[in-house]
């Protein structure tokens, strides 16, 4: 008897933006369980006002109001990529067709490459 064996190729294997910046010593489980007490808008804010003061409250020439979708738009990818197994799982998650994902996707060309040393470590 032939046993059937799983040959499906992950391609969103081990993905964790959470791991990847704990791995970069960048964050830890404090500042997780204080994120998670947040709301995403007041995170949004927070980050805002951390960049303005670098400014001296002055972020002059950067469009934040036109920028802010596509902004908003690689985190969404980041995440349905890293919580997924599959970039058509990934499509699904975003309520978007196959076919529109890829496109989406080739927009965002940090979004491949940000988990791209994870996976060649492995």
């Amino acid at each position: 008897m032939k046993v059937k064996t799983n040959k499906t190729k992950s391609t969103t294997l081990n993905k964790s933006v959470i791991n990847k910046l704990k791995d970069q010593n960048l964050i830890d489980d404090s500042v997780l369980v204080c994120l998670n007490n947040l709301t995403l808008e007041d995170v949004i804010a927070i980050k805002l006002e951390l960049s303005a003061n670098l400014l001296n409250n002055r972020p002059f020439g950067f469009d934040m109001w036109r920028k802010s979708g596509y902004i908003i738009k690689e985190a969404f990818l980041r995440f349905a990529i890293s919580t997924t197994n599959s970039k058509k799982n990934a499509a699904r998650f975003l309520g978007l067709p196959y076919n529109e994902f890829v496109k989406v996707l080739k927009k965002f060309p940090d979004v491949e490459s940000y988990f791209k040393e994870d996976v060649e470590s492995l």
